[in-house]
């Protein structure tokens, strides 16, 4: 039976559906079979950062009873499989959100994890996803008011029965005033699965042509190599993970150096004869 989780914040801009998108990915790498499902019917945006934004049926249509949940259900990268909800406000305003539930239920056997990329807030269409969900991952950045929405999150999960599991703290600089780890684990009562730094590269990613997330197109990135440790301590597995950028290319470029002073007779090291 698999796990369903919910990525919840408390108010948007945090990163929650790269960090959805990403995570899914790291974890079907890892040899899983994951679903990522768009909850968030109002405002999705699941399937853009997958390049999948043009999947003719959708969350939105099962919800109306206009199709069947595996004609939602698309291959997408790394072999994991999405389900997108529609971009169409009609739509939206004519689903039943309380149906989510039991289209989680049918998908739930088929997979080792069904993560769901929720709309940010509390409102009704959060609320029954994190109902239809066993277990909550949230997401913040290092800042005050971030964490005092992502508390506020965290207890609303509690009260429809969802377990928190963690935190993943996004975006962070380093910076002078930044809530530091530690601080987050003891506000919130919850282990830190990763920090993941704030990059550059998540940006480009989205602004591609053709949008390719992170961990695909730059899985030796900080931001990358961040994900992939989470992901890993989310399934029990051991942490391998691509090196940072640069640093791949220095190790290797030491050992060649390294290996041809090995193979030179003793005494000639410094070019003597």
């Amino acid at each position: 039976m698999g796990r369903v989780i919910a990525l919840i914040s408390g108010k948007g801009g945090v990163g929650k559906t790269t960090i959805t998108a990403n995570l899914g990915i790291a974890l079907a790498k890892r040899g899983l079979n994951v679903c990522l499902v768009d909850a968030d019917i109002a405002m999705a945006n699941l399937s853009l950062i997958l390049n999948m934004q043009n999947s003719p049926i959708t969350l939105h249509d099962v919800l109306l009873g206009e199709a069947t949940v595996q004609d939602a259900i698309y291959d997408g990268p790394a072999g994991l499989k999405f389900m997108p909800s529609g971009l169409s406000l009609e739509n939206y305003r004519r689903v039943d959100s309380e149906r989510l539930q039991s289209i989680i239920e049918s998908i739930r056997p088929l997979f080792d994890f069904v993560l769901l990329d929720c709309a940010a807030g509390i409102e009704k269409n959060v609320m029954e996803a994190v109902s239809a969900s066993d277990e909550v991952l949230l997401i913040a950045m290092p800042t005050s008011p971030s964490i005092a929405d992502v508390l506020k999150a965290k207890i609303t999960a509690q009260r429809l029965g969802s377990k928190p599991i963690g935190i993943l703290v996004n975006f962070v600089r380093a910076e002078k005033g930044e809530i530091k780890k530690d601080d987050i684990m003891k506000m919130l009562e919850l282990p830190v699965l990763a920090t993941v730094p704030y990059d550059d590269e998540v940006r480009r990613t989205t602004m591609q042509e053709k949008p390719e997330p992170l961990i695909l197109s730059r899985p030796g990135s900080p931001a990358a190599v961040a994900i992939q440790k989470a992901a890993a301590k989310l399934a029990g597995l051991p942490a391998n993970v691509e090196a940072p950028s640069g640093e791949g290319f220095l190790s290797g470029l030491l050992n060649r150096i390294a290996s041809i002073f090995k193979g030179k007779p003793k005494g000639q090291e410094n070019g003597s004869a």
